[in-house]
């Protein structure tokens, strides 16, 4: 149940934080004046960093739920297996991000 509630929820906020983010790369690729808002809100290392924990997260457990679509019916250890991979992939995608030089 929990990973059915998740999954709709972090679709929803997927969706509202991308249109954020394009939403504000609007104004700052179109303007010879960039708005601050539109700096701040893009530039947001928060933002980013929820779209990548619900990015990873959204699709391992769409991954999961196709297999259990599919007949694979053990719940509960793919239920720990693609948290785990989750964890791990966001926990690299995090690093990558936090650390790049650029």
């Amino acid at each position: 149940m929990f990973i059915w509630v998740f999954h709709r929820l972090s679709g929803l906020l997927l969706i509202l934080l991308l249109g954020l983010k394009f939403f504000t790369s609007f104004f700052l690729m179109t303007k010879t004046q960039k708005p601050d808002w539109a700096i701040v809100l893009h530039a947001n290392p928060l933002t980013d960093t929820f779209l990548i924990i619900l990015g990873v997260y959204h699709a391992f457990y769409g991954l999961r739920t196709v297999l259990i679509d599919l007949g694979l019916r053990k719940e509960k250890i793919m239920f720990w297996v693609f948290t785990g991979l989750g964890t791990a992939a966001t926990a690299a995608l995090l690093l990558i991000y936090f650390t790049r030089n650029y």
